[in-house]
């Protein structure tokens, strides 16, 4: 299997909730770090005003339960671009990579 390259630098974030001091909480996003990665564009869907694209995004692979691991649930970002992770698996059987599934949705 060939190197990925990974010539995109992008921000993890991942959902944070906050007290909003009246007994509820208001929902903000958190960088985690930044994150070299390889992006292949896959299909795209037109639900009305809203178009989707699904992505692979290749990153260095991080042990479960470290902090630049991404997860389903996180996003990643570029520039004002998101990409909302949906799952995450090793490429390979060494481990070396992970290719995030996700989606960018574009409001039209």
């Amino acid at each position: 299997m060939a190197t990925p390259d990974l010539n995109v630098q992008l921000a993890l974030e991942t959902p944070d909730r906050r007290a909003d001091g009246m007994g509820g909480y208001v929902s903000a996003w958190r960088r985690l770090g930044l994150l070299w990665a390889g992006m292949d564009a896959g299909s795209a869907k037109d639900q009305g005003a809203i178009s989707t694209v699904r992505w692979k995004i290749t990153t260095r692979a991080a042990p479960v339960g470290d902090a630049r691991r991404p997860q389903a649930g996180q996003r990643l970002r570029l520039g004002g671009r998101l990409f909302l992770i949906e799952a995450v698996a090793e490429q390979d059987a060494r481990g070396s990579y992970l290719v995030c599934h996700a989606r960018e949705e574009d409001p039209t």
